[in-house]
């Protein structure tokens, strides 16, 4: 939520011209200003959204957020409590702007989605802070400092109530010089104090996710702000048109092209902190949980990865036998990575699209996408996937090569390590007294033990191989022939 919101404000400033460096605060300024900013919004709204004024020494930049929903179909969508925004901006002898702003939203409403129930929200923000340096240069926030006392936020149907609410907060923004010229560099940090969530409905019992704290981080490297606010002014100018003429096709295709990549490298990773869950079933929690996604690496092979851990997991609930409480991991960690992917190639293939042709320009799409496996193979890598509890430590790490929607024409490589393996097997068979059908777990845990091998540090390994010809291999051994 305050990612978006920050993300918003730097948005909204775009149209700032780089003429700060003359300092003279009149009425033919604010107009020019006035008039750069509503550029980049449909003509239907721009009359009344964004109004400026000089304000001394300083420009004030007025945004009335209810005249963007002037069009909305009340009897889908209606609001009220919006009231106009207020940033300030003052020029500098440097070329740069000043930005300040401290505002609040008290908002509340309902909308209804075709075939959906009726759904009553509210959000508030007590109070949003922002300080920067608008540079016009890149079109953007060169830097920023944010905070805001409290965000709540609640959305209601017949069958089901959702809030959250979340303490004060602060984020900074920072920028610099890519190594691409003309490109820039984002970076951004944060922390909220406090973050609560309650989910309740007729079917739904009533479960509570608290964290005393939430940390989040993010960069994007190699964007060209400039090329996107292009892109955007050309979509908003012909956003009504059903359909492009061709002249037009090659236009934002050309736009496309110089905009491409897009950005050179992105990561997040949020973590939550004494995370508590609540509900009818138990209760449990974990002392972080974290989140990170990235991707990197050059256009013709980018990488996408995603992971997710959590360290010092508990479960206390009436729904768990205790004889398998040990086996519930209290720490966990899962990596997962799609790399080779081929952005280059797919970017190519778009640019040979006819837009102004719908039907052939979506087939066109379809087989640019093709274009996104590197030698139409698909690639999962899994870097890190491991859980440990009071009777396991396991490890497992490799990938997984083939053919998409191919139930056999695939390959693994992967490695597995096991720390303790013998205090593993006892605890299964401990198990297998109240649960017979787990003797066969523990014969097999033995079998398998057979073709481990032991690292210096102790851990038996697996290295796991599974060939396209069906063949399987563990520690080179011949477990299966081609089929």
């Amino acid at each position: 939520m305050q990612l978006k919101t920050i993300s918003a404000t730097g948005v909204i400033l775009l149209g700032l011209v780089s003429t700060a460096a003359a300092v003279d605060i009149n009425q033919q300024g604010a107009k020019d200003i006035e008039t750069n900013l509503s550029k980049l919004l449909p003509k239907d709204v721009a009359k009344g959204f964004v109004t400026v004024n000089p304000a001394g020494t300083r420009y004030e930049i007025i945004y009335d957020f209810a005249k963007l929903l002037k069009k909305v179909d009340q009897a889908s969508f209606s609001i009220k409590g919006l009231t106009p925004w207020s940033i300030f901006a003052t020029p500098e002898e440097s070329g740069l702007w000043t930005i300040e702003g401290n505002n609040s939203l008290d908002a509340s409403g309902s909308f209804k989605a075709p075939g959906q129930p009726k759904t009553d929200f509210t959000y508030a923000i007590d109070s949003l802070v922002s300080n920067g340096v608008f540079d016009p240069a890149i079109s953007y926030l060169k830097s920023g400092d944010f905070s805001s006392k409290a965000v709540r936020f609640s959305s209601k149907t017949e069958q089901e109530e959702v809030s959250a609410e979340t303490g004060p907060s602060n984020y900074k923004l920072t920028s610099s010089d890519s190594e691409l010229q003309g490109r820039t560099n984002f970076a951004g940090s944060g922390t909220i104090s406090s973050f609560v969530e309650k989910v309740s409905g007729k079917e739904v019992p009533p479960v509570e996710i608290r964290a005393d704290s939430v940390d989040f981080a993010a960069a994007v490297n190699g964007v060209s702000v400039n090329d996107f606010r292009d892109i955007l002014a050309f979509l908003i100018a012909h956003s009504e048109e059903k359909k492009l003429r061709r002249a037009e096709s090659e236009e934002i295709k050309d736009l496309l092209r110089k905009s491409f990549p897009l950005m050179t490298s992105l990561n997040e990773t949020v973590t939550l902190n004494k995370v508590s869950i609540s509900s009818v079933a138990g209760n449990g929690g974990a002392d972080s949980v974290d989140y990170n996604i990235g991707m990197s690496g050059p256009t013709d092979s980018m990488r996408f990865d995603f992971g997710m851990a959590a360290k010092q997991i508990n479960v206390n609930s009436a729904l768990l036998p205790e004889v398998y409480a040990p086996f519930v991991p209290q720490e966990l960690d899962v990596q997962l990575a799609f790399p080779e992917l081929n952005l280059a190639a797919v970017g190519e293939e778009l640019m040979k699209v006819d837009l102004s042709d719908e039907k052939k320009s979506s087939a066109e799409s379809d087989k640019a996408f093709e274009k996104l496996l590197s030698g139409g193979d698909m690639v999962m890598a899994f870097p890190k996937i491991s859980a440990k509890s009071s009777v396991y430590d396991a490890e497992i790490s490799g990938e997984v090569r083939g053919t998409p929607m191919s139930k056999s024409d695939y390959s693994l490589k992967a490695s597995i390590l096991a720390r303790d393996f013998d205090k593993t097997i006892t605890a299964i068979q401990d198990l297998a007294k109240s649960n017979p059908e787990l003797n066969q777990v523990s014969f097999g845990l033995m079998m398998v033990k057979g073709f481990g091998k032991t690292d210096p540090d102790g851990r038996q390994r697996w290295d796991v191989s599974v060939a396209r010809d069906g063949s399987v291999t563990v520690n080179d051994q011949v477990i299966k022939g081609a089929d």
